[in-house]
């Protein structure tokens, strides 16, 4: 990776690089999104920082308190952030249907391809797979 080659995390991979403990996928995890930030080349949107929220305050054991998740928020905003408007949506319900995806998957590759991202990492999708331009990683295969 390169810093001119931005990559796309998924809020899968984000939760286990924020959860507490020291499992072999948060050790994956971390060091990703250390070596993007490092590099200037992580991407996010705004739909995936609303779910590492909603998940880190209320799905998490043990759960972040709000100011905590918060500060993670504005950390992780540091890069750039796409935001998810009803372009992004009309994509994405179009996709889910065409490419037989949730729409919340979906949205998620539309905003990595929104981003620039070249490679989106998520634990949840096909790996190796290659829609809208945007290569599907799974970075604990």
């Amino acid at each position: 990776m390169s810093a001119d080659h931005p990559a796309f995390l998924d809020t899968n991979i984000l939760v286990y690089a924020w959860e507490k403990g020291d499992s072999h996928r948060k050790q994956t995890a971390s060091r990703l999104l250390d070596q993007l930030t490092e590099t200037n080349q992580l991407r996010l949107s705004t739909q995936v920082l609303q779910e590492l929220y909603v998940t880190l305050t209320r799905k998490l054991r043990p759960a972040r308190k709000s100011a905590e998740a918060l500060a993670i928020l504005d950390h992780l905003s540091q890069w750039p952030v796409t935001g998810i408007g009803l372009d992004s949506i009309r994509t994405a319900a179009t996709l889910s249907e065409s490419a037989t995806l949730s729409f919340w998957d979906a949205l998620i590759i539309v905003g990595a391809a929104q981003s620039g991202a070249q490679t989106l990492y998520s634990e949840g999708l096909n790996h190796g797979q290659v829609i809208l331009g945007v290569r599907i990683v799974n970075p604990f295969r």
